[in-house]
């Protein structure tokens, strides 16, 4: 039987094919001494394999996006699961930080195939305000996966090597593999897809164009380099400026997660009433008051640590919520181009995010304040972005 006759096995299988990128990351944190070790690696090349992948995941978007609207998504969906697979197995048996660094390109490569096209097959078969629904419920399971991969990684470090991370990893996608196969049939009918490939990456140029796309894409862009913003500084801010234990710095981290969770819970149960927009509205006022909020205190020094905890927590928790309903407003408005729309927001996405954290991280000075600059400056931008989407 078809998984799409069964929404919440849907929704579940979708969210771990969005799963990949973080788990292929935050699984991965806790072992990066122990790999450097291992393999005789610098500090400077183990976290190479972390930025590389980044690049490489955002790069793959680009590319599988446009693919999949000239030749549909199952095949390309699959064949990047596979690479996944295989560079997962290379990761494991690598042995010196050359091949490990090759070997995570591809994974990254391969992992965009997943997480890309598991959004694309929402507005395949959802209507707007249905897909935003359900983008903001796939948001909750991979906030789990979030949530329990360092744990998980820190306990397989315990259990076995390094080594043992990518082989998890490789059963994680090959599970998905085979339900895939089993379960998921093509989504984009061969009579609506485009007939030139070169057309098909053309969509950029339309897109870009288009104010109110841009308006969506820099919205959700903008809130989650505000968010990279606050993962890059807050160690820093939070154990080195408050002198908050790590043990408190990971209860405070992972209260944002919930809140990312709860609002997007929040925006599944109101969007089907309220609409996209409305809901999109109220996220992108949130994100400029918070982050203006977190401006002044980071500047001022008011309210001191419980100030700026509620300003991150209040910031950060819209993230989720901003990109399900920009996602989903994207793509129906070029639901020819679904996979060129959902490739190029995501990548966009990574790459403001990488911005900002380079951004946080050339500014620091000892202080809060760089990190409130960069995160207030980005709220403000979502909301400006926000205006166009109304065009």
């Amino acid at each position: 039987m078809s998984i799409t006759r069964q929404p919440y096995r849907l929704i579940i299988l979708l969210a771990a094919l969005v799963a990949f990128g973080p788990l292929s990351i935050d699984m991965y944190l806790p072992s990066l001494p122990l790999i450097a070790t291992d393999l005789a690696a610098s500090e400077q090349q183990v976290q190479l394999t972390i930025s590389l992948f980044l690049a490489g995941f955002s790069l793959g978007m680009l590319f599988y996006g446009p693919l999949s609207d000239r030749f549909g998504r199952r095949r390309l969906l699959l064949a990047g699961i596979v690479l996944y697979m295989l560079a997962s197995l290379g990761c494991a048996m690598a042995s010196g930080p050359g091949q490990l660094i090759g070997w995570r390109l591809i994974q990254a490569l391969g992992g965009a195939a997943a997480s890309v096209l598991a959004r694309v097959i929402v507005r395949d078969l959802f209507p707007l305000n249905e897909a935003a629904r359900v983008l903001s419920l796939m948001q909750q399971v991979t906030m789990i996966a979030t949530l329990v991969a360092p744990v998980l990684g820190g306990y397989l470090m315990l259990l076995s090597s390094w080594r043992m991370l990518f082989m998890v990893l490789l059963g994680f996608a090959g599970l998905c593999l085979l339900l895939v196969l089993r379960y998921l049939p093509e989504t984009h009918a061969a009579e609506a897809r485009g007939t030139s490939l070169v057309n098909a990456f053309k969509a950029y140029a339309e897109i870009v164009r288009n104010p109110q796309a841009l308006g969506y894409i820099l919205c959700m862009g903008l809130t989650f380099a505000g968010m990279f913003a606050f993962i890059t500084a807050s160690p820093f801010v939070y154990i080195q400026y408050f002198g908050v234990s790590p043990q408190h710095y990971a209860w405070l981290f992972a209260l944002n997660i919930g809140g990312i969770m709860g609002m997007s819970l929040l925006n599944a149960r109101l969007v089907g009433r309220l609409g996209s927009q409305r809901m999109l509205g109220f996220g992108a006022r949130l994100a400029a008051g918070s982050g203006l909020a977190l401006l002044l205190c980071t500047g001022s020094g008011a309210g001191g640590l419980p100030a700026l905890v509620l300003c991150v927590l209040l910031f950060v928790s819209v993230t989720g919520l901003i990109a399900a309903n920009c996602l989903a407003s994207l793509m129906s408005i070029f639901a020819g181009q679904a996979g060129a729309a959902a490739g190029l927001a995501v990548a966009m996405q990574f790459g403001l995010g990488t911005l900002a954290s380079a951004m946080v991280g050339a500014l620091y000075d000892g202080s809060p304040w760089p990190m409130g600059l960069v995160v207030g400056g980005a709220g403000v931008g979502a909301f400006l972005a926000f205006r166009l989407t109304r065009a």
